[in-house]
């Protein structure tokens, strides 16, 4: 499988670079500054790109078989559109090419709360809204790219991404969020990342992980 990764040398990015080429996978890695990405491999491609910029972006999908987009602003509380309008644009590169698989990440915070535990529901996810809810804001409105697209699709709920050693296992599951799901390692975000772009039975939906 031919794998393009936008967000390619950040945190999960790299992790998931990596594994893709150890499990046999072509990768075009795709990052602003893609020097950064020090994995050097004859079935990698890195190449400049910003999927707020479609024209850099619709190129790199030609000859692609899934999107696995690691693209993140972390904490950061000023407002954003790199979630909802790098999503667009993809999606459209996307429907050029005829690339119908995507995955991307989301937040849990993102999600309908009445989902959520007490704990959560009434501590946890209201204080995260409050300081940096413009990332989840921009999440949704991508829930709502995803939705109106014609792209099989899968969102990852995500709890907090740990830069940690990978435990080797995640759990998942495609309705609720997971018990004392609080964390994941990187590493383990992009196994499970490409776990779920090499299933045919998640198109279309939401799922959440965990260690």
């Amino acid at each position: 499988m031919r794998i393009l990764v936008p967000g390619a040398t950040g945190m999960v990015g790299g992790h998931l670079v990596e594994q893709a080429l150890a499990r046999g996978h072509e990768v075009v890695a795709i990052a602003r500054n893609p020097a950064k990405l020090i994995i050097e491999h004859p079935r990698l491609t890195k190449s400049p790109g910003d999927i707020l910029d479609a024209a850099s972006v619709e190129p790199l999908l030609e000859g692609v078989d899934a999107v696995v987009s690691t693209v993140g602003i972390g904490t950061s509380k000023q407002p954003t559109t790199l979630y909802s309008e790098g999503t667009r644009n993809l999606l459209a590169g996307m429907g050029k090419h005829g690339v119908e698989r995507i995955v991307v990440i989301s937040s849990e915070v993102a999600e309908h709360w009445a989902h959520q535990g007490l704990f959560k529901l009434w501590v946890v996810l209201p204080l995260l809204q409050k300081f940096i809810g413009a990332t989840y804001d921009d999440m949704r409105r991508m829930d709502v790219v995803l939705w109106e697209s014609d792209a099989q699709w899968t969102a990852i709920r995500s709890p907090r991404i740990r830069s940690a050693r990978a435990k080797g296992q995640y759990r998942l599951d495609t309705d609720k969020p997971l018990p004392r799901g609080w964390s994941i390692a990187a590493p383990d975000m992009a196994t499970a990342l490409l776990d779920i772009a090499e299933r045919d039975d998640l198109g279309r939906t939401h799922v959440y992980i965990a260690n």
